[in-house]
């Protein structure tokens, strides 16, 4: 080939241009780093959304507000009212149960209309569907109240309580096993899409009338959960639970671990460890795990029963994996209400995008932050990446905390905010690469139990990417790129910053020392330089 038509092979400073380019291209123009939606009117009214889940235990009223894609609960009331208590020997609803009901309903409503909010939307699950007295109980809230109550079947409530997981954790696959007082459903997840379900009288309610004592009760699981898993099948790496027994059993299994963190949504669990758990809650005194955890004596109540379940199922279905979600029917119906493109969105990013366009001094810095930061990022996989955005557009949001006290605010919302895609290992690397956004040092905070969920090395990259932000974050308010621009030689151990010819008054004191401290932090040498226009 004639050399005036050879194709140079481009350098390794021109490929790693080209990475950083590409990462940028990624943020502005597809995947969850898209453009916001919050000026879309379908995404704007799904700001306020209220959800009245009527089931056979509790009676709970959920207002969402905020991100369309990620909402954030406005208000949130739950009643034990034990609705569909003793449905199994009677036919009916439990007469306390429903009285209970109906005085929540009509506090719902009163509350429904004190916020102005349009309308609810209230499902009712397995007692009213299967009550005698169902239909009654249905024709007397509308009567009383003035709610319509959506009576859904079980493999509605199924589908609903997947695409409730769905919402929070959109890469999720496997069985959601969704428990409630009187049934147990059970939904397949792939692909963003909710397969095949089942649904069964595993509730603990309908547990209570079983007899044949001890054994009886244990034969009865045994044959259902086989019986389940033989139409819905065992081929499945993880369990998604949701429901108020599962989330009990999952806070019991963070007392019997002495795990640092009490956040239920994402919680993970190994089979074998579980079994241990559930073989210890069945040689425990339930008044004495009640006053550790501070979970309710109604709920508590039925724990054991719902232990015997959660154990068949590990032992059928063979998970490698068992997952806690705090997403159910409640967020399913939400879920319900939005356009196939806002699905598609990253949960975490558009809840960080919400709160700094709300609770920032500067909405829009923080995708500018992100930019500058990228040549130190250039050979960082999609999820490092992912990570990376969310720290830049939640750097900014506690500005209004006391300045003593910002570092520990930062952590505390990073590691127990409402957020969902982000699992325990990643809350504790967002909050501590925010508290190092305001903090030098993370020796002698309290959080250090918590760092312990995360490696060595993880600890490290937390550091590194809090003090680059708390470099980028200040060394130029209107936009930092526009003023330097940084280049990462990891080979050489060298960070440069070039500073244009007009930013020169910009690198100050302050910014120099931070500027050294995420040159050490990187262990590298710094060095500036000055660029011509």
């Amino acid at each position: 080939m004639p050399a005036s038509t050879a194709k140079k092979k481009p350098t390794s400073r021109e490929k790693k241009k080209e990475k950083v380019a590409k990462a940028r291209s990624l943020a502005e123009d597809s995947g969850p780093f898209g453009k916001p939606l919050f000026d879309d009117p379908s995404a704007r009214a799904l700001e306020r959304v209220g959800v009245v889940d009527v089931g056979s235990n509790s009676v709970r009223l959920v207002v969402f507000d905020g991100a369309a894609r990620s909402p954030a609960y406005f208000y949130n009331e739950k009643i034990m009212a034990g609705l569909g208590q003793g449905l199994a020997e009677t036919g009916r609803l439990n007469p306390t149960g429903r009285a209970r009901a109906l005085a929540a309903l009509k506090r719902f409503a009163a509350l429904a209309k004190g916020m102005d909010l349009p309308s609810l939307s209230c499902v009712a699950t397995a007692a009213v569907r299967e009550a005698e007295d169902g239909s009654e109980f249905q024709a007397e809230v509308e009567r009383e109240t003035g709610l319509k109550l959506w009576v859904i079947d079980g493999l509605e409530e199924a589908r609903l309580s997947a695409q409730g997981v769905l919402l929070g954790w959109p890469e999720a696959e496997g069985i959601v096993c969704d428990i409630g007082g009187n049934s147990m459903e059970l939904a397949e997840v792939s692909g963003g899409k909710v397969g095949r379900r089942v649904t069964s009288p595993l509730g603990p309610f309908r547990l209570q009338q079983i007899k044949g004592g001890k054994k009886g009760l244990q034969a009865y699981i045994k044959e259902t959960v086989e019986k389940l898993a033989a139409e819905i099948g065992t081929g499945h790496e993880r369990i998604y639970l949701v429901g108020g027994s599962w989330r009990a059993i999952a806070r019991l299994d963070m007392e019997h671990r002495a795990y640092p963190m009490t956040v239920l949504h994402e919680y993970r669990m190994k089979p074998q460890a579980l079994l241990q758990t559930l073989h210890w809650i069945g040689e425990s005194d339930m008044n004495d795990l009640r006053a550790k955890t501070g979970t309710s004596a109604a709920r508590m109540e039925l724990v054991p029963l719902a232990t015997q379940v959660l154990r068949q199922l590990v032992l059928t279905f063979r998970p490698k994996e068992i997952d806690v979600s705090s997403y159910g029917i409640r967020e399913g119906l939400l879920y319900e209400q939005m356009p196939e493109r806002l699905r598609m969105r990253d949960p975490l990013i558009e809840a960080c995008r919400h709160a700094e366009r709300t609770m920032a001094r500067m909405p829009g810095f923080g995708k500018k932050l992100y930019q500058f930061l990228l040549p130190l990022y250039a050979s960082e996989s999609f999820q490092k990446l992912r990570m990376i955005r969310a720290a830049c557009l939640l750097h900014d949001t506690t500005w209004r905390a006391h300045p003593d006290y910002r570092a520990e605010v930062c952590f505390d919302n990073a590691t127990r905010a409402n957020l969902g895609g982000l699992s325990h290992p990643e809350r504790v690397f967002l909050g501590l690469s925010l508290l190092h956004r305001y903090k030098n040092s993370r020796a002698g905070s309290r959080m250090e139990p918590l760092f312990g969920l995360l490696s060595e090395a993880q600890i490290k990259e937390a550091e590194v990417l809090g003090k680059a932000m708390r470099f980028g974050a200040m060394f130029a308010v209107k936009s930092p790129e526009e003023a330097g621009e940084l280049v990462w030689r990891p080979k050489k151990k060298v960070l440069e910053l070039r500073l244009n010819a007009h930013s020169e008054a910009l690198f100050g004191e302050v910014a120099q020392a931070r500027f050294g401290s995420l040159a050490d932090a990187l262990g590298a040498e710094a060095i500036v330089t000055n660029v011509a226009i």
